[in-house]
């Protein structure tokens, strides 16, 4: 039977808020928020549990209701006034749906890599919305996997899995150390492409058809010694303006994209 919750004094909806809220709530119980219909679907199919869907009849469309409970049958089904469901969502357009998961911690063993791979790996991001972004490159792209080294921000954070638009779900991501990262990346065989201001090279003068990854630090700092110094080559994007500087998800995309047309716009067999 079918929970109807009106009060945000519930404790089912207080642990909503606390989870979107609190990284560190995220951490001990477990579970990620998400919010939307495109983004629970992508999560269902890319093997994420769904513990708890909850809905507000008066913002869902019928048809999302009926295809999500049916494909997560095993999960509790709670509906919320309209109010409720507007206290608990992080954006405004979240169409009246919004999932408890559990997330999925890959580690570098569980990748499943082409035999020349293409990788994104990401210093330090500390912009949840940048992830995002990065993340809708990436699969866009269809690049093997993108690890995040040393990261400042849950990657499960609620702004990151809004504006990734359900990408976080449909790329494998890893999270490790840097210096783990690039033992990895040794033993793969998989040349390290960092991208620096200080570097000699041109991106597009970069030979990408090889197994290879690309290194992007944070707008504030750039890359760090570690990756510096543990890139196989330092390569950069002309800058012909009056700064030196590009939003780290816009430089991304022209960096992938040129590896791309190297591939002949092609998955990497």
């Amino acid at each position: 039977m079918t929970k109807v919750i009106s009060s945000l004094q519930n404790p089912l909806i207080k642990n909503v808020l606390l989870l979107g809220e609190k990284p560190r709530a995220r951490k001990e119980q477990n579970r990620i928020v998400i919010e939307g219909h495109r983004e629970i679907r992508l999560a269902i199919m890319s093997g994420f549990s769904i513990s708890d869907l909850l809905f507000a009849p008066e913002l869902v469309s019928p048809a999302d209701l009926n295809s999500l409970t049916q494909e997560v049958s095993q999960a509790s089904l709670t509906e919320v006034s309209q109010d409720v469901f507007n206290r608990m969502a992080y954006r405004k357009d979240a169409g009246g749906l919004i999932a408890l998961a559990k997330p999925r911690r890959l580690l570098f063993s569980d990748l499943q890599l082409r035999r020349r791979p293409l990788l994104l790996v990401l210093e330090s991001v500390e912009k949840p919305g940048n992830l995002g972004a990065l993340l809708r490159t990436a699969d866009a792209a269809n690049l093997d996997a993108v690890i995040i080294c040393d990261p400042q921000t849950d990657i499960y954070n609620p702004n990151a899995i809004r504006s990734s638009i359900g990408c976080i779900f449909t790329m494998p991501v890893v999270t490790a150390s840097s210096e783990d990262a690039i033992s990895w990346m040794r033993a793969a065989g998989i040349k390290i492409f960092g991208t620096a201001l200080t570097a000699n090279h041109h991106y597009h003068n970069t030979d990408f058809c090889q197994p290879a990854a690309i290194i992007m630090g944070s707008e504030a700092n750039g890359l760090s010694s570690i990756w510096l110094e543990g890139s196989d080559d330092l390569i950069k994007i002309p800058m012909m303006g009056k700064i030196d500087s590009m939003n780290v998800s816009a430089s991304a995309a022209i960096v992938i994209f040129e590896a791309m047309r190297q591939r002949g716009f092609l998955s990497p067999p």
